[in-house]
């Protein structure tokens, strides 16, 4: 039999993840991301000899686009594959397919929602909807959440060490700092919930008693967030260490393919730059590319619009000619998040399809 306090706890978080599939809130998102993105890249075309930009255009070698697409689809394909070894596991039912579906709507809410924070309820929702229960689809979404955790401050540790960061000024030192504090706390709560669930659920219960001090109004909310959220890493966690215990290969596994699936990301900036005509050192693109990722993760704008423009901007200005940083700039936001998003948007508009017919049905 369920606790009370636990199956509480699945009503709430499902509901939390039917709050993320909202109509208008996703619309909103895209706007905002599209608004702030488009006002980016145009400040930084204005910005640049406009005329040799145009004329750089002509000079784009087309095969290598044509292999960015190939890196491309592997991204896409290791994205998948990272949720479908445990998938296949705890459900050899669902196909490849659905995690593939599950993957790039991940991509797409996270791309129209503030610091990545409707990509993991997507990929929940994808699986719910085909025959997963919400509890495993979290556990996969929670295991390579830290498997995330665990490779991406590591890489800008290494990125740092490698690349020249003395006349990096301006905003690019704070967004470091946020980025590496996030990363940091995020990994940190991680490893709490996973190993000393207890100890996690003493701090939410005293930031919680925290919270209800300076509003006492809210006291019987913070609480019932605090038992459930409590109740909620103590199944997770169960789930988690079941999971891992029967399949120890699986999460060494799974940091592998988001190692081999980050450097491809990474190495797509490269093959762009030879693309258009420019020869730079590829441990330095790696570098500067891992820095980028890891300033705009967390950032508060939809899909880290205008801050990854900037950090575009202002890091890789140091190697490309500034007649060519916009058509840079737009390639590289395109083949990493707007054509992963648009296939993205595809499946959750299905969705919301889907949603709509079953709720007329049901009325």
């Amino acid at each position: 039999m369920i606790p009370a306090n636990e199956e509480n706890a699945t009503i709430e978080e499902k509901q939390e993840v039917q709050k993320v599939f909202n109509k208008k809130l996703i619309i909103k998102g895209a706007l905002w991301f599209a608004l702030i993105t488009v006002v980016t890249i145009a400040g930084i075309f204005f910005y640049t000899n406009t005329g040799n930009t145009v004329k750089a255009l002509q000079h784009i070698s087309y095969k290598y686009i044509f292999i960015c697409l190939i890196m491309l689809f592997g991204d896409l394909m290791m994205g998948s594959w990272r949720n479908h070894i445990y998938i296949r596991k705890l459900n050899p039912v669902v196909s490849h397919w659905v995690s593939f579906r599950a993957n790039v709507a991940n991509m797409f809410m996270g791309a129209v929602t503030p610091a990545h924070g409707g990509a993991g309820p997507a990929q929940i929702f994808v699986y719910t909807s085909n025959g997963m229960t919400f509890i495993q689809s979290f556990a996969v979404s929670l295991i390579n959440m830290g498997a995330t955790l665990i490779f991406m401050p590591l890489a800008g540790f290494v990125a740092i060490m490698f690349m020249d960061t003395s006349s990096v000024s301006g905003i690019i030192p704070s967004m470091l700092k946020y980025g590496f504090s996030f990363f940091l706390l995020f990994l940190l709560a991680f490893l709490l919930a996973f190993w000393k669930p207890v100890w996690m659920g003493v701090i939410i219960r005293k930031l919680a008693n925290l919270v209800s001090a300076i509003f006492p109004r809210r006291r019987e909310k913070m609480d019932r967030w605090a038992d459930n959220s409590f109740a909620s890493i103590n199944k997770y966690q169960q789930t988690c260490s079941i999971i891992l215990k029967d399949n120890p290969i699986l999460f060494p596994l799974s940091l592998l393919i988001t190692t081999v699936m980050y450097l491809n990301k990474y190495c797509m900036q490269y093959v762009i730059l030879l693309g258009l005509g420019i020869n730079a050192s590829l441990l330095q693109v790696i570098s500067i590319q891992v820095l980028i990722q890891f300033m705009i993760y967390f950032a508060p704008s939809p899909g880290g619009s205008g801050f990854a423009e900037v950090g575009i901007s202002v890091l890789f200005g140091r190697i490309v000619p500034a007649a060519i940083l916009p058509i840079f700039t737009l390639l590289q936001r395109s083949f990493l998040l707007f054509f992963p998003a648009m296939i993205g948007a595809y499946v959750v508009i299905s969705l919301l399809r889907k949603q709509t017919l079953k709720q007329d049905v049901t009325s």
